[in-house]
């Protein structure tokens, strides 16, 4: 690994004036060459969704009012007006002055329309500040902005000029076809380039250079998937089988290779690299999983997800529907109006009544959708379907918290309300008590209860794949024999989803173990198992391997440096790329790349708090104090940044600022019960053992089950004299840990 060329990686030079760009490449030939054969689909997709993804901005496209039409945010105005032939805005830049800008696209059309702004090196920027395109009457056709509770000022990361806004970061690969974002490092720049501006053809389907050429030549019949490097045809053959109201497949779908290149886009993901054809959605995108703050503990939507994830873990997912069996994939329109698109598999006489719904005909209550796929409202005011399309489950939303269709409808009534109508209706819920949300909602709060239960979903293969990917990966937060070995056992999967999930909950292995169950993937045939295989190796020194295993393990880590480049315009790039040099003992380059993170996103709490940690391990805590002041600073409600500066002080011997900062900490912590439990072991420690006493009782009804604090009560509570407490508390810790000897021991000696 050559140094210099890690820390060039990371080098500011002044950015270039550069703009976005059509670039031509032979493999792709455009949407025009596609309307003589296929004429149908073809004007379909005209006016679609996908071909008004990205325009230039004009006089046919602009839908928002720009006759100097004035909107006030947080106490600041903007003008928007024309000049010319172009479309101006004055609002406020980077800076925090007001400053003319010309509009150069415009992006999307329905419900709401964005701008973009051109700024040096390359960058599209998109304005704070939207065009609601729906009709007056339905509160349409105004200004308003995205962030309208909160005060996004200049300076932010979520303000329009800053990072999370940036168009060849966060939105190019989904709104234009063949993109290619072309990020300089050096000069902290871009030369984007599409082959067509917008979502057209050869965005889902790949390059159709070959096809056309077979097609001109008579060859097509004996080429595979028509010379495409996919085939997206899967919508099936269905059928009602005898005496069943829902129709099947005829032929069973293993594996789909439509929904993953639709999740390409249609999900919460991260990108890896260039979009490949018909390989594995994970082989260059890495979606999130089922966690907070993303999802609620039963998977429905929480922020702002898209589709795939919610999809993936449907009943309709595991049958074989795939997304054009709803969705005509060139218009972007359902296959059938209301409750029809749902009448091709579940027969209307059996589900399109009220003995089924329990509405009246007409009413929204008989809305499959409202029921099944209740919407959320992001950006404001574009409402999305959940589609992991799931029974309305009012009992989980009176033990967890989690919503239900009943209750977003009837917003008077309570969840209570809603079971109570169910069991008058003779619906009662079996798997109250065992549904996977009781294990997650468990493991979100540290609690040891969730293991059975995690390890039980992780390794059901009735199961979805990604609701048993995040059960794994649940189960990284306990150190648990039987977590382990499911973890290790799902390392074979076909499926590189739990590959991928398994791998990553083994970092609790010490690294000589890790090394040898990790090191058969480290040629993983998918990229996002391999890079996760090469961010747990990464403390393994080289030299200590056999000369081959060292060359294997070296070139896994060329290829995750290598494909970490490409994130170097990202924050949680830079974060991540620290993280990694500091596993290899590289800390020049590990500070820059946090220090980059930082500049990129000062709001950026886990950067301040890796950079503290990297000088704890140099010695310097002194700088890594300063450091997480100003993470305070930043973010004074992140509770995080005051519990590490709690452990700094404990350290440095400041008891009494250690625990101010501990009780900060445990005040401000919404999730989980560490911190507090942190706080309650320094009260004992700083001499007030009846104060930790009560903070950790009170924590233990939360988390009755949370292993460290049945052991700090049953041995705090033996050192105040109260022996019965202290074996009554190290009595739940055996029950919670029956296989742990040292457990047993500890009981014994009480």
């Amino acid at each position: 690994m050559r140094l210099s060329i890690l820390l060039l990686l990371f080098s500011c030079l002044p950015a270039l004036a550069l703009e976005p760009a059509y670039q031509a490449n032979p493999d792709y030939v455009g949407a025009e060459a596609c309307k003589d054969c296929h004429a149908e689909a073809y004007q379909a997709w005209r006016g679609s969704h996908h071909d008004l993804a990205m325009q230039v901005a004009s006089e046919a496209t602009v839908l928002g009012d720009f006759n100097d039409t004035r909107f006030e945010y947080a106490g600041e105005p903007s003008r928007f007006y024309r000049k010319g032939d172009g479309f101006w805005v004055n609002t406020e830049g980077p800076d925090g002055k007001l400053t003319d800008y010309p509009v150069a696209y415009v992006f999307g059309v329905e419900p709401l329309q964005q701008y973009l702004i051109a700024f040096p090196g390359g960058r599209l920027q998109s304005l704070g500040i939207a065009w609601d395109t729906r009709p007056a009457d339905a509160g349409g056709q105004r200004w308003f902005h995205l962030y309208p509770d909160q005060q996004i000022a200049a300076g932010d990361p979520l303000h329009w000029t800053g990072p999370y806004q940036n168009w060849n970061l966060q939105c190019a690969e989904c709104h234009s076809t063949d993109l290619k974002k072309n990020y300089n490092p050096q000069s902290r720049s871009y030369r984007t380039t599409w082959s067509e501006i917008n979502v057209a053809c050869e965005a889902c389907h790949g390059a159709g250079a070959k096809h056309v050429k077979l097609a001109r030549s008579g060859g097509l019949a004996g080429a595979d998937n028509g010379g495409f490097p996919l085939s997206l045809a899967e919508r099936g053959a269905w059928a009602w089988p005898q005496g069943s109201d829902i129709a099947t497949r005829r032929d069973p779908l293993r594996y789909s290779q439509q929904v993953e290149s639709c999740g390409r886009c249609h999900a919460r993901r991260g990108t890896l690299g260039d979009y490949q054809h018909g390989r594995p959605l994970l082989d260059t995108h890495r979606p999130a999983l089922l966690l907070e703050p993303l999802y609620h503990a039963d998977g429905q939507i929480l922020d702002e997800v898209y589709v795939y994830g919610s999809f993936v873990q449907s009943k309709m997912h595991q049958a074989g529907v795939v997304c054009s069996n709803c969705h005509e994939p060139h218009s972007n329109q359902l296959r059938a109006p209301g409750n029809g698109v749902c009448a091709q598999c579940h027969k209307p006489a059996s589900f399109d009544t009220p003995d089924h719904h329990r509405h009246p005909a007409g009413s929204p209550g008989a809305a499959c959708a409202n029921c099944h796929m209740p919407e959320q409202y992001y950006m404001v005011i574009d409402g999305r379907r959940d589609h992991s399309m799931r029974i309305p489950r009012p009992d989980l939303s009176v033990a967890l918290g989690t919503p239900n269709a009943c209750n977003q409808c009837h917003v008077d009534r309570d969840a209570e309300w809603a079971v109570s109508n169910l069991r008058k209706w003779g619906v009662r819920f079996n798997d109250g008590g065992s549904h996977p949300a009781r294990s997650l909602a468990l493991a979100r709060s540290g609690d040891g209860r969730a293991v059975p239960g995690l390890v039980a979903l992780a390794r059901d293969p009735q199961a979805s794949s990604i609701l048993r990917a995040t059960a794994v990966n649940e189960l990284a937060s306990f150190s648990n024999r039987d977590a382990l070995e499911t973890a290790v056992r799902l390392l074979d999967s076909e499926d590189p989803m739990l590959r991928w999930s398994a791998a990553g909950t083994l970092r609790m292995l010490p690294l000589q173990h890790r090394y040898g169950v990790l090191a058969p993937l480290i040629e993983d045939d998918v990229t996002t198992v391999r890079l996760e295989v090469a961010r747990l190796l990464a403390e393994v020194p080289l030299d200590q391997l056999a000369s081959e295993d060292a060359r294997r393990l070296q070139s896994l880590f060329d290829e995750y440096l290598e494909t970490m480049g490409r994130q170097a315009d990202t924050p949680e790039g830079q974060l991540e790329m620290g993280l990694f040099f500091v596993s290899r003992g590289l800390m020049e380059p590990a500070e820059l790349a946090y220090r980059n993170a930082i500049d990129m996103n000062p709001q950026l709490v886990a950067a301040y708090m890796n950079l503290a940690d990297l000088y704890r391990m140099a010695g310097r805590d002194d700088a890594g104090r300063q450091s997480l002041l100003e993470a305070t600073e930043v973010a004074p409600e992140e509770a995080a940044a005051w519990h590490a500066l709690g452990l700094l002080e404990t350290r440095a011997g400041q008891a009494d600022t250690a625990l101010e900062y501990l009780g900060r900490a445990a005040e401000l912590e919404t999730t989980g019960v560490r911190f507090r439990y942190v706080y309650g072991v320094a009260l004992h420690d700083g001499g007030q053992p009846e104060a930790a006493l009560t903070q950790l009782r009170s924590l233990l009804r939360e988390a009755p089950a949370n292993p460290d604090l049945l052991l700090a009560l049953a041995t705090y509570s033996k050192t105040a004299g109260r022996d019965e407490d202290a074996r009554r508390y190290a009595g739940k810790l055996v029950e919670l840990m029956p296989d742990d000897p040292g457990v047993r021991q500890f009981y014994e000696s009480l």
